[in-house]
């Protein structure tokens, strides 16, 4: 099968980022939109039977970015596309896995199964909020991380006496895997929600007084609480970065994070970051990306990358 690459509009300069590295042109399409809303997709091009990998993030509208993936997933199905795996850089809804109050939809296994009804052969996705998301499909799904990058970011910093933090103790498993990148120990914030992107740093558990804390996480919404946990830390460490995969940044939350204490804030490109504020920095994911979906197609390990 022919590999090909197609995007939505959600995230236009990282899916021309990685067709650059793969050497492959995007495969042209029409995206529109009616007077009432209705999104109109059309392919331009003959992709029967080929390898097509469709990028696209659900953010920024979410609603009209996962509307944007299903028509375009469909459009592909319908022209006799070999393959269609889904490249979801940022999978949104991700935060709505379980049930926590009575009578609340399970969100995220909502969209699996959109995903799979509009044709999708299997998924290649980063940083998830839950990995217990992947078990929602019926097909196979590909998780990758930016850890790695993270690490190599870090590691060109030459920092001598670290700590990586976890916001909370839902992410201790994230956090243990950038410490043994960089041989670091880690401590976890105990923080008690109080709402829908709300949060009180309560305690911290674990050695950070004058040490360098690297905070990690996988989303950063409002910035709220990783910019509070940043504040309170810094009472004590060192210095203090924070590092998260998708920078969705909403309500001003990028001014946020220059206010706060931290020193750097390193995002991915999972979701295009517009602004130029100093402290955000952003690594760029597609080369890592290009060689994922080279191996994908050429059905070679996608984990070996990791090493």
């Amino acid at each position: 099968m022919k590999l090909r690459l197609i995007s939505g509009t959600s995230n236009t300069p990282l899916a021309e980022d990685i067709s650059k590295h793969l050497g492959i042109p995007l495969t042209k399409r029409t995206i529109t939109r009616f007077k009432d809303g209705e999104i109109y997709i059309q392919v331009s091009e003959n992709v029967r039977g080929d390898d097509i990998f469709v990028i696209q993030s659900i953010c920024h509208s979410v609603n009209d970015s996962l509307m944007e993936l299903l028509i375009l997933i469909d459009a592909l199905k319908r022209s006799s596309a070999g393959r269609i795996t889904a490249v979801v850089t940022y999978y949104g809804y991700a935060r709505q896995d379980r049930k926590t109050e009575a009578r609340e939809p399970i969100t995220s296994k909502l969209v699996a199964d959109m995903l799979t009804i509009a044709g999708a052969n299997r998924v290649l996705t980063i940083d998830l909020h839950a990995p217990q998301i992947q078990g929602f499909f019926n097909i196979p799904v590909d998780e990758v991380s930016a850890i790695p990058l993270f690490s190599e970011y870090f590691k060109n910093k030459n920092i001598v006496d670290g700590v990586v933090v976890s916001p909370d103790t839902g992410g201790v498993k994230r956090a243990r895997i950038l410490a043994k990148r960089l041989n670091m120990p880690i401590a976890i914030i105990d923080k008690r929600r109080t709402g829908h992107n709300e949060a009180e740093v309560v305690n911290v558990v674990g050695d950070i007084d004058g040490k360098t804390a690297i905070i990690v996480d996988d989303i950063i919404d409002t910035g709220n609480s990783i910019a509070n946990a940043a504040d309170v830390i810094a009472k004590t460490a060192k210095e203090v970065y924070i590092c998260a995969t998708h920078p969705v940044f909403s309500n001003g939350c990028d001014e946020r994070l220059q206010n706060s204490m931290a020193k750097e804030v390193i995002v991915s490109n999972t979701i295009p970051y517009k602004g130029s504020l100093s402290k955000i920095k952003v690594i760029n994911m597609a080369r890592f990306l290009s060689d994922v979906i080279n191996n994908v197609h050429n059905n070679r390990s996608v984990s070996a990358l990791f090493n």
